[in-house]
């Protein structure tokens, strides 16, 4: 009885073995990095905080406030949020709306060599890209109290997939030319 339950377990688990799945690695930045500043136009962005954070935690040291001019810069460009109405009721209300998401980023290194008229160049790392986010969600009109939280909730899901999803783009960067080089 034990060995028809171990034949079993086992040829569950084979197909398993095989399927190739591997848990996503984590964010490790280059020890040359150097310390990361991340900027953006607003000065209290959520997202901003966020992707400091989450870089920190990947092994980057923060930018001093002087230091501002010679450490990499991960630079958000533009941050918008968009309500679009996707479905409307017989008296011409919105009743579906979809929340969209849209983030503009570079990251950037100073380098060490200076151009010819003295100035000093920078090599872009992750070069400018957008990444959009949208989720669809239900809003009656007779509801705009249960409207409201259920958009602040989809706003705090889409910034956290927009810093994942910023993450895994400067992940993916930096890890190509490691690849590039590999035999």
């Amino acid at each position: 009885m034990k060995s028809l339950r171990a034949a079993i377990v086992l040829s569950l688990l084979l197909p398993l073995a095989g399927c190739g799945f591997q848990l996503r690695n984590a964010l490790v930045l280059p020890p040359d990095m150097g310390p990361v500043a991340v900027t953006a136009r607003d000065p209290y962005s959520p997202l901003a905080d966020t992707l400091a954070r989450s870089l920190e935690r990947a092994g980057a040291t923060p930018a001093a406030a002087d230091a501002a001019q010679t450490s990499t810069k991960l630079e958000i460009l533009s941050e918008k949020w968009a309500d679009l109405p996707i479905a409307v009721d017989a008296l011409g209300r919105a009743q579906e709306y979809s929340l969209r998401y849209a983030v503009v980023f570079q990251l950037r290194k100073p380098d060490a060599a200076t151009a010819d008229d003295g100035t000093a160049e920078d090599r872009m790392l992750v070069p400018q890209q957008a990444v959009e986010l949208s989720r669809d969600y239900i809003a009656p009109p007779s509801d705009s109290i249960g409207r409201n939280s259920e958009r602040e909730l989809l706003v705090n899901e889409m910034r956290k997939d927009m810093n994942a999803a910023i993450l895994r783009r400067i992940d993916a960067a930096l890890r190509a030319p490691k690849a590039a080089t590999a035999p």
